[in-house]
């Protein structure tokens, strides 16, 4: 069992309070948006010695990951757990799958550009699928609605034309619709973006059902005037996430998360493609190619009890799986570990048994994260608090 300390991203959007008030510190003075807990390249957690996750897995795979997911996905830890502490909006972005990740990223290193540069889209060859599971209530958009729900959207805001190309119409309309939107000229988007703006600040004070879409919709204008992204946010479905509730998204699917705190388990990848409401690289075409414009019903994800006091958040991704852990102290969770974890203790404090193989248990305080190498063989889980817990997926056919 190795005690993390596990690097924060400040990005524009994130929050002053939220990850401070997690990890027991006073405000920050800039915006703390991502807390990373796993060994990407990018920011890997340190261990008590001072070496990273990164580093201690490269010198013993077996040993960290073991036979199984060695073999499976290489000597590394194929999945990534952040907390995520949204006071802004992202941007409007997608990920791409396993076969577009490794062909942009080839192309780019083809191509000279660096890793780190502002413009690199790629910046490895894997795919993102991710989950979100909320800690506080979550707002967020994502995968486009049916195209008959969003011509009733904008047929309400008045938005005449918008609404006839996609009466009637499917996955087909969608994509015809966003590509036409993403591309106009500047003169065009900027005026369609203002006159939707004004149009949802109206319409978002009435009875509409669709007032939290519109009112995202004004915010977001508001926030990057004349941005066609405003416009098309309207495209996609609105959900809010109570807590303990989560969202799987998978490679294609367009999404922007707007506000609150959550826990995200995702493959082991920085890849995001990106297509408006942000001052970061935004690549139009790229974005494009990889989109899914078939509207399936937006949901949480559902879940089942995988054993007393542990709550499985079922998704079909094989680098990773996650669980929430309620623990109290008249009762404990015996695992048997199967290959590398993570855990995150995000309410009270964790204890865990390692049996013979320490003199105490182990206790993890709210904030903090452990790793659990495949080697550890078993441990058992008590104390007072909510803990979640970090898996490689089962693997698919």
């Amino acid at each position: 069992m190795f005690l993390l300390d596990n690097p924060i991203q400040n990005y524009a959007w994130g929050s002053r309070t939220s990850l401070a008030a997690l990890l027991g510190h006073s405000p920050s003075t800039q915006p703390e948006a991502e807390l990373w807990i796993g060994a990407h390249p990018k920011a890997p957690s340190r261990l008590s010695d001072g070496r990273s996750l990164l580093t201690a897995i490269g010198v013993d795979p077996l040993g960290m990951l073991g036979a199984d997911v060695s073999s499976r996905f290489g000597p590394q830890l194929p999945f990534l757990l952040k907390v995520l502490a949204v006071e802004a909006p992202l941007s409007l972005q997608a990920h791409p799958n396993l076969e577009q990740a490794a062909r942009g990223f080839a192309r780019e290193e083809a191509a000279g550009v660096p890793r780190d540069a502002a413009t690199r889209t790629y910046r490895d060859p894997n795919h993102k699928p991710e989950l979100l599971c909320a800690l506080t209530p979550f707002e967020a958009l994502s995968g486009f609605r049916p195209a008959s729900e969003a011509a009733e959207l904008f047929e309400e805001l008045g938005v005449e034309h918008l609404a006839e190309a996609l009466r009637g119409g499917g996955p087909a309309a969608l994509e015809r619709v966003f590509s036409e939107l993403m591309t106009l000229p500047p003169v065009e988007r900027q005026r369609l973006a203002g006159d939707v703006r004004q149009r949802c600040e109206q319409a978002a004070r009435g009875s509409s059902r669709f007032a939290p879409s519109l009112g995202w919709a004004a915010r977001l204008a508001t926030a990057y005037p004349g941005d066609i992204g405003a416009v098309a946010s309207l495209l996609l479905q609105y959900i809010r996430l109570e807590p303990l509730e989560a969202i799987f998204l998978e490679a294609g699917r367009l999404h922007a998360y707007l506000a609150g705190t959550g826990v995200e388990l995702m493959a082991n990848s920085d890849n995001v493609l990106r297509g408006g409401l942000t001052p970061k690289h935004v690549d139009v075409p790229e974005l494009l190619a990889v989109l899914r414009f078939d509207a399936q019903r937006l949901a949480p994800t559902p879940t089942r009890v995988l054993r007393s006091g542990e709550v499985v958040y079922e998704t079909l991704a094989p680098e990773f799986c996650l669980s929430r852990l309620e623990l109290s102290p008249d009762r404990q969770v015996v695992i048997e570990v199967e290959g590398p974890e993570l855990l995150l203790c995000v309410d009270g404090q964790a204890a865990l048994d390692l049996g013979k193989r320490a003199a105490a248990p182990r206790l993890l305080r709210r904030g903090q994260a452990c790793f659990l190498s495949a080697s550890t063989g078993s441990y058992a889980l008590g104390g007072n608090g909510r803990a979640f817990r970090a898996t490689v997926g089962v693997p698919t056919e």
